[in-house]
């Protein structure tokens, strides 16, 4: 920014506009002080603070990837024109900054400001945080938007998070999700003893339970494992990012709806402290451009996913089909085991989980008299 001068006050007294670079969770951050507005803030009252933030935004997803890369990166210009530069935000995608992986460590530790991804990556941080984004079982998109936003689960994913040093949004959902690509045809439980699975999450330890092996992948990888065999089958979104990848080019049989993902949330979350440091309508600013995520990108799957399952199924000759009811019970039957063990993680696990679980089933009573009864109907 160029260095300028502005006159204030009947004598015509100098004002300079000061800039030091400031704050460890920021990569550049400046303040700007007026005492009578600035050219471009003409209205900006005296003495007001305008502090210039770049922040690197990390990302769990190839570049420029279907959906969710692209959402990224809306998310990320929309907070920059939003707050007129003030916070101007740099997307870095999977493995450009951190590999995937280390996204939730990167921000945690002040690497990165914010990352993008799917919660249900960091199981392994604690077992309640797949809750925020998809478990076995669990809710669909309207329900989980509907359990966070007004179900007391925001307060809850706040409480886990603080413990991290991180705050958490929703910003995007995938929708229900297929249940996956597999190499050889599913036809009775048999069939996953023994087989090599990519799925994340909860879910994952409900396919070793049913006699499989869960992989954990990020979308770079999965593709390359399929191909040479060291995976059976794969899990990812559904039909628009599955034809992204080309998951048909390996194997015609894919099934759905998955047990694991009814809802796939994604979150964005920052590094606390950096957001502490944020004036309120920065923090609003970012709130509603995650909001605004949210809802843009749940309805681009579903727009996309029409058209890309009807390519998949009459261009590439996939085989789509649902899961063979008896699996599809025992998938549930293992998903309400798993989901239900979390409780015993802790006093915070319990109630994220009660939580959850009075939601769910107060929606379960509403349903048939909503959209999954008219669905019904409408056949």
């Amino acid at each position: 920014m160029d260095r300028r001068t502005f006159l204030a006050g009947a004598a015509g007294v100098g004002a300079s506009v000061a800039l030091a670079a400031c704050g460890e969770n920021d990569n550049q951050d400046q303040q700007q002080t007026s005492g009578a507005g600035t050219p471009e803030h003409p209205g900006q009252a005296p003495g007001i603070s305008r502090r210039l933030r770049e922040w690197n935004l990390v990302t769990t997803w190839p570049k420029n990837f279907p959906g969710l890369g692209t959402g990224a990166q809306r998310l990320a210009d929309q907070i920059t024109t939003a707050s007129e530069g003030r916070l101007a935000v740099k997307l870095y995608a999977a493995g450009e900054f951190v590999p995937a992986f280390e996204s939730f460590d990167a921000v945690r530790e002040g690497k990165a400001q914010m990352f993008h991804a799917a919660p249900s990556y960091w199981t392994n941080k604690h077992p309640s945080i797949p809750f925020f984004g998809a478990v076995p079982g669990g809710l669909v998109p309207q329900e989980h938007n509907a359990w966070v936003y007004h179900g007391g689960g925001q307060e809850l994913w706040d409480e886990l998070y603080g413990e991290f040093g991180l705050k958490a949004l929703i910003a995007g959902n995938t929708g229900t999700q297929m249940g996956g690509w597999f190499q050889k045809e599913i036809n009775a439980l048999s069939d996953f003893q023994g087989l090599k699975m990519r799925i994340p999450g909860l879910g994952a330890e409900v396919i070793n339970r049913l006699g499989g092996t869960a992989v954990n992948l990020p979308g770079g990888e999965i593709m390359p494992a399929l191909q040479s065999r060291v995976i059976d089958a794969t899990e990812w979104v559904g039909p628009w990012n599955d034809l992204a990848f080309g998951f048909y080019k390996i194997t015609k049989n894919y099934y759905g709806p998955g047990f694991h993902e009814p809802s796939a949330a994604i979150e964005l979350s920052v590094n606390k402290e950096a957001w502490d440091g944020l004036e309120a309508d920065l923090q609003t600013i970012v709130e509603n451009a995650a909001a605004a995520t949210n809802v843009r990108m749940l309805a681009e799957f579903t727009a996309a996913n029409v058209e890309s399952q009807r390519v998949l199924v009459e261009q590439h000759g996939v085989r789509i089909r649902p899961f063979p009811a008896e699996v599809f019970r025992e998938m549930l039957r293992h998903s309400d085991d798993v989901v239900r063990a979390t409780a015993e993680e802790d006093d915070l696990a319990r109630r994220i989980f009660e939580s959850w679980e009075r939601f769910r089933n107060e929606a379960r009573a509403r349903n048939p008299y909503a959209e999954q009864g008219y669905l019904q109907l409408r056949g």
